[in-house]
């Protein structure tokens, strides 16, 4: 929860923006703003999670630090943002792995690998993890069918149980409807937004991001991150089908779909979080807060290393490395699906839910006016 602290310096630099209105086009956060003359914690939260941190209105901010106003909105609104996962998210006793988000994304990953390891070496004896497996049903045969997918389905399910929860106090914290969350018209603009990135390009130019420069590079690197994420996901679902209703089994030939959406997918992930890794390496840091940093890190860096065993595992398939290679990849999978409801990813929510608010929003101003 933000600190009494942190909301009244939050009120106090939304009032001051307020009254300057200089950033008023550069994102959804100032025409939101302005429709505001007091700033409670529900209208911050909603303010912050609809901050894309592009940071155009830091080096633009004639009030910017060492100014003794001291307005630096990115900074606040990251952190912001990080009290909000940690606020909103269930159960309330694992929010504290968002402060510890390096060390959690480690140790599940770590713990992952081991537990899948030690199942197989306990119940397939050692060989298995040594021996060339070839043919249709060839990983099955290292790790059986059920083993491999109830597991992922149970995680799967407490990540999205997570995350509606998380919405839903959001939406009930922000002072929203239940009734608005079947807007189709504020869910269509909020996912045109949402889907075309339109608030990292800043005022036009693109984000002052890494530096003081503007560039469209961090949103092409968002790009092949998000679209390469989807291609993954249809990749799985795809190959689900190929099994469950044309009793197809994994591995399948290189020019299938499901294996050229997944490797066409793990390349855009790899491109695009190597690029967002640099970029952050590189970036300011004046205007963004430690906390959000550390969680960035720790989630590019689970998404780099999935889909680089998930590809070496591609290839090396027909040797006598794939069974290590799918023990491996499969804890990073498991690493990063455990991971997600108290990480990065989590911005995915909260961001979602605060588009759909500003349409809505900025639908009742065009009305109005």
């Amino acid at each position: 929860m933000p600190s009494l602290e942190l909301l009244k310096d939050g009120a106090r630099q939304m009032s001051i923006c307020n009254a300057c209105r200089y950033c008023e086009g550069y994102c959804a956060v100032f025409p939101a703003m302005e429709q505001r003359r007091l700033f409670t914690k529900g209208d911050l939260t909603y303010l912050a999670n609809l901050c894309f941190d592009c940071r155009d209105c830091y080096y633009a901010c004639q009030y910017a630090p060492p100014h003794e106003f001291a307005v630096n909105v990115p900074k606040l609104m990251s952190k912001l943002r990080a009290d909000t996962y940690s606020e909103f998210t269930w159960p309330g006793m694992l929010s504290g792995l968002f402060k510890q988000n390096v060390l959690a994304a480690a140790v599940m990953t770590t713990a992952s690998v081991l537990a899948i390891l030690g199942l197989v070496l306990w119940l397939q004896g050692p060989t298995i993890l040594f021996g060339v497996h070839l043919g249709e049903g060839a990983f099955y045969r290292v790790i059986p069918f059920i083993a491999m997918t109830l597991p992922a389905s149970l995680i799967a399910l407490y990540g999205l149980t997570v995350f509606v929860i998380g919405a839903l106090r959001f939406w009930r914290a922000t002072h929203g409807r239940l009734t608005e969350l079947i807007d189709l018209g504020a869910l269509w603009r909020a996912s045109k937004d949402a889907f075309g990135l339109a608030y990292m390009k800043g005022g036009g130019a693109g984000c002052n991001y890494p530096g003081e420069r503007l560039s469209l590079s961090r949103m092409w690197f968002h790009h092949l991150v998000f679209y390469g994420f989807l291609l993954d996901l249809a990749a799985t679902t795809i190959a689900a089908s190929y099994h469950h209703f044309l009793a197809w089994q994994a591995p399948y030939p290189y020019t299938s779909l499901p294996v050229v959406f997944g490797t066409v997918g793990g390349l855009m992930l790899i491109v695009g979080t190597l690029g967002l890794l640099c970029l952050k390496q590189r970036s300011d840091r004046e205007p963004a807060h430690p906390s959000m940093i550390a969680m960035d890190v720790a989630f590019l860096l689970l998404l780099l290393f999935t889909s680089l065993s998930g590809l070496l595992l591609l290839m090396l398939r027909e040797s006598a490395a794939m069974a290590t290679l799918l023990v491996v990849h499969l804890g990073f999978v498991a690493g990063l699906f455990l991971t997600l409801p108290y990480g990065k990813f989590a911005h995915v929510v909260y961001r979602y839910a605060a588009l759909v608010r500003y349409s809505i929003e900025q639908r009742r101003a065009e009305g109005d006016g």
